[in-house]
């Protein structure tokens, strides 16, 4: 019998490759330009197969039957495992205390900024896997839209025979995409729980509604090196926590103003099969088979990189424009409630703009999870958008915007802050005379509005 690997019944090394013909063939395959294949391999056996343990226990765990477009117990699971790479202690009374009683303060602050009432209900003093849980169910509303659309799309790019012909194995393809999308959710938010420092830390209410919180390990990890207070940047992350939650209470669309544009991005993804089959080619001629990492490396070198549509980034930017509105809303209510109370109020407000404009977890947790890049400039545009309109307007004419969103400025806005409604000035405000004499004048026009044309007074 002869020896040729490329010969079916040859007794080549593809006649014991269980994968053949799948796209796993390629982990068993030897010879592959940039890969040596696990038939290349030194090990016992002749042939040299390694010990596979470490490879078949991840493809095992992605194998896992779950419900819906993602496999979030595997998501959560790798979350936890990497936010436990490094301590985090339980959080402490004397912490949940502290948390309290600076969000009640930051609320009486906030009062004399904002028209918004408090929209704080509860507070909370998270541990980083108890930020994981709790903010679990929004990250959920976020990233699944885009996993079943993926998933979707790319068994509707085959050809209607193909779709027939492939049967269980689109169903089987669908759920390993899921898994492996969920290793890089679950790698992202574990990241970034490491590095959050309350519940709305990126812009999104991520937390439930209502509840302020804040994360003391994080908090005390930021504070290193800022030559500040402990209490004073306390103080100022539960300014920042309360002023979102007043945000997102009172203007009840902005919630799914953010989540929609979110699902709008979803709703245009596009998958070709000549696109999915060159990635995987050029991502599986670089994967090293005995690396325990190789599935986690592979979505790093952008396999699921998929390009975006006009409209996909349409919705980016309105995603984008918003975020920049919201965190710049927040910078200035804050700046103005600390700039008479809280000297060391300047030098937080840079360290935060610097933390965005450095990469923060805003920037990085979007471009992992929806492929967004926050614009470092947008958030100091906005804060000066916001704060010139208070100038001519007070604060009731800058919360004002938030009334609608149409109202609120665009793209072309932000790169000219200080001409948005350039000509809007303060409302004229009326003396207690004058007021008096327009609430005469609009009671003695009685109920039946304006008189008709023709109609004159009659005598009594």
């Amino acid at each position: 019998m002869s020896n040729d690997p490329g010969n079916p019944g040859s007794g080549g090394p593809d006649d014991d490759n269980p994968f053949k013909g799948t796209p796993f063939e390629q982990f068993f395959r030897g010879g592959l330009p940039g890969m040596g294949g696990l038939g290349g391999l030194g090990g016992p056996g002749g042939g040299g197969m390694p010990d596979l343990s470490a490879l078949f226990g991840q493809i095992q765990a992605m194998m896992q039957p779950y419900d819906g477009p993602l496999n979030w117990d595997l998501a959560l699971d790798l979350a936890r495992k990497t936010v436990a790479q490094s301590p985090d202690p339980s959080v402490s009374q004397r912490e949940k205390d502290a948390v309290a009683d600076a969000v009640r303060l930051a609320d009486h602050w906030l009062d004399d900024t904002t028209p918004f009432p408090s929209g704080v209900s509860t507070t909370a003093a998270w541990s980083r896997a108890e930020w994981l849980v709790n903010t679990l169910d929004v990250w959920k509303g976020l990233v699944e839209p885009i996993a079943e659309q993926t998933t979707r799309t790319m068994g509707e790019a085959l050809p209607e025979e193909a779709r027939a012909a492939a049967g269980p194995i689109l169903g089987m393809l669908g759920k390993a995409v899921g898994a492996m999308l969920a290793t890089q959710v679950g790698s992202g938010l574990g990241v970034l729980a490491g590095e959050v420092l309350g519940g709305s830390d990126i812009g999104l209410p991520l937390a439930p509604d209502g509840r302020a919180a804040l994360l003391p390990a994080n908090v005390a990890e930021f504070a290193e090196g800022l030559d500040v207070s402990a209490d004073d940047v306390l103080l100022y992350l539960a300014l920042r926590e309360a002023a979102h939650q007043r945000l997102f209470a009172h203007v009840p669309w902005l919630r799914e103003h953010l989540l929609g544009a979110v699902a709008d991005y979803a709703r245009g993804i596009q998958v070709s099969v000549e696109n999915i089959q060159g990635r995987v080619e050029e991502q599986m001629r670089g994967l090293d088979p005995t690396n325990p990492e190789s599935m986690q490396q592979l979505l790093d070198g952008g396999l699921f990189d998929i390009p975006q549509s006009p409209g996909q980034q349409a919705a980016l930017s309105r995603l984008e424009i918003t975020l920049a509105l919201v965190e710049g809303w927040v910078d200035e209510v804050v700046g103005q409630a600390t700039a008479e109370r809280m000297p060391a109020a300047a030098k937080l407000q840079e360290a935060f703009r610097r933390r965005r404009a450095s990469g923060g977890p805003a920037e990085q947790t979007f471009a992992t999870l929806v492929g967004l890049e926050l614009r470092p400039r947008r958030l100091r545009d906005a804060s000066t958008l916001w704060g010139s309109l208070r100038t001519r307007q007070g604060i009731e004419g800058r919360d004002g915007v938030w009334t609608h969103p149409d109202l609120l400025p665009s793209a072309e806005d932000l790169d000219d802050p200080l001409g948005f409604r350039e000509d809007a000035a303060a409302p004229e405000e009326l003396s207690e005379a004058d007021f008096d004499a327009e609430l005469q004048r609009l009671l003695e026009g009685g109920v039946d509005g304006p008189d008709e044309p023709g109609d004159q007074p009659q005598p009594e």
